[in-house]
Parts: structure tokens; C-alpha cells; sequence
């Protein structure tokens, strides 16, 4: 089957690719759902709200500023890596991604829609303003935006809160015109992300899945492997590759 999507994908001019928490996975970022320290008395859902900000904005950043320290140590895997090659096949090429982790970037994919944000970028708490990547936050000192005072944040999309409008368009935009879609390392249950590869397949794409385990989506796609990205998306790459030299040749 790898050889039959190898295939299509060297004819295709148009791809988008979905990916979820199964790719970061396999570079080892954690659920931050652990035991650990002080964080084992809260949960995510107590930690990741506006709510939570509002009442305890010093202990919301210290939370994060672990959270990005354990991210720093985390390393793009072959999967982001084929994924960053796989631009090269396409005119036009998009990766639409539910992950806050930074990773696709570190990777060098140069199309990203972060449907859920980025947990390196900061954002004004009131007024949405997005400032430099590289802020360091001192929970005791937290600064305030340059446009309207209001208090910075993680520009993360935390419970209770609607994904970014332009992205979430431009992604679903992106999944209906794709002519092949990817749909690498998620559940396909969280929406509306689970939304964008049914789109896609509407839309006329070839639609491939590869996760570990079966999804709601298995039975749907053209194509469905249940591997790890890390393993499966290189030798896919590669294959393309051939081909493409191959038909450059003749």
C-alpha cells in the first residue's frame, strides 16, 4: 500500500497534512497529566483557563514556564522531518497541526497552521496582541502589552475557549482544495480538527491515515496504516523521492 500512496503523492500538486499529539509523542513530550512535584495537586483543566489567570496569574505562568523548560530538552523526530521534506513534492503544501509544542517549526516546515497556538509565543490577555516569541516571564513580575496594558499570556488555546477564527478557516480552506491529505498521529476526535480530513475526502483528496492504534477515521481513509510517523513517514518520503528523481530522468 506504501507504494500506492508513494504514487499518488508524486502526481498530486496540492497536500495538507493533519497532525496530533502521536507525532510528539514519539520525540517524548510529555502529557504534562504526570505526577510530578508540585504540580501532581493540580490538573490541567484547573491550570490551562482564563478563570485560573485571572485568579492566579503568577501560579498559571509558573506552571508554564515548567512546562516549556521540559519541552526545551525535546528534539524533532524523522516524522516531523519527513514531513518538512514532503513540502519539496508539492506546489503548494500545508501542515495543519492541534500540537502547542514548537517542534514542526524546529523541523523547518515553512507552511504551519497551529490551530491550538504555540506555547514559546505570548499574547495580551485582553486585547489578543501576539509579542515576541522569545519573552521570558518572570511570574512575580508578569509584563503587561505595549498596545492596551492588559497582562501577558501563553498564546495557547486553553479550556473553554474557541480556536483562533483565521486559522481554523484557513485550515478547513486548506483541507477542501488539498488533492491529497494526511491525517499523522491524532485520534480524529477532537473537534473541529476532526473535522478537516471528512473535508478533505468531500473535497475529492486522497485521504491516508497513519497512527498507531485505529481511529474513527480507519474505515473512512483511502489508505490507513496503523505505524508510527517516526517509522512509516521517512520510508514514504523516500519513496516519493525515487519516483520523482525517476520521472525527472525520462
Amino acid at each position: 500500500m506504501l507504494d500506492q500512496v508513494a504514487d499518488i503523492i508524486s502526481k498530486c500538486s496540492v497536500g495538507a497534512v493533519l497532525t496530533g499529539a502521536g507525532i510528539s509523542a514519539e520525540s517524548g513530550v510529555p502529557t504534562f497529566r504526570g505526577r510530578q512535584g508540585l504540580w501532581k495537586k493540580f490538573r490541567p483543566e484547573q491550570l490551562a483557563t482564563m478563570e485560573a489567570f485571572l485568579a492566579s496569574p503568577e501560579v498559571v505562568w509558573e506552571w508554564y514556564n515548567w512546562r516549556r523548560e521540559l519541552i526545551s530538552d525535546v528534539q524533532p523526530n524523522p516524522g516531523h522531518h519527513a514531513l518538512k521534506e514532503m513540502e519539496e513534492f508539492f506546489q503548494e503544501f500545508t501542515l495543519i497541526t492541534q500540537n502547542v509544542d514548537n517542534l514542526h517549526r524546529l523541523a523547518g516546515s515553512s507552511r504551519i497552521l497551529e490551530l491550538h497556538g504555540n506555547i514559546y509565543r505570548n499574547k495580551c490577555a485582553d486585547c489578543g496582541f501576539v509579542l515576541d516569541d522569545d519573552m521570558d516571564i518572570d511570574p512575580a513580575d508578569i509584563p503587561t502589552c505595549d498596545k492596551c496594558g492588559g497582562r501577558v499570556r501563553p498564546d495557547v488555546v486553553w479550556f473553554g475557549e474557541m480556536l483562533p477564527g483565521d486559522v481554523i478557516e484557513q485550515a478547513f480552506f486548506e483541507a477542501e482544495r488539498a488533492d491529497v491529505f494526511l491525517s499523522v498521529g491524532t485520534s480524529a476526535l477532537v473537534q473541529p480538527a476532526a473535522s478537516l480530513p471528512l473535508v478533505a475526502k468531500r473535497g475529492g483528496a486522497t485521504l491516508i491515515e497513519i497512527n498507531p492504534e485505529r481511529t474513527p477515521l480507519s474505515d473512512l481513509a483511502d489508505f490507513s496504516f496503523q505505524a508510527k510517523s517516526g517509522e512509516l513517514l521517512p520510508d514514504l518520503v523516500k519513496m516519493v523521492h525515487d519516483r520523482k528523481e525517476g520521472a525527472d530522468r525520462r
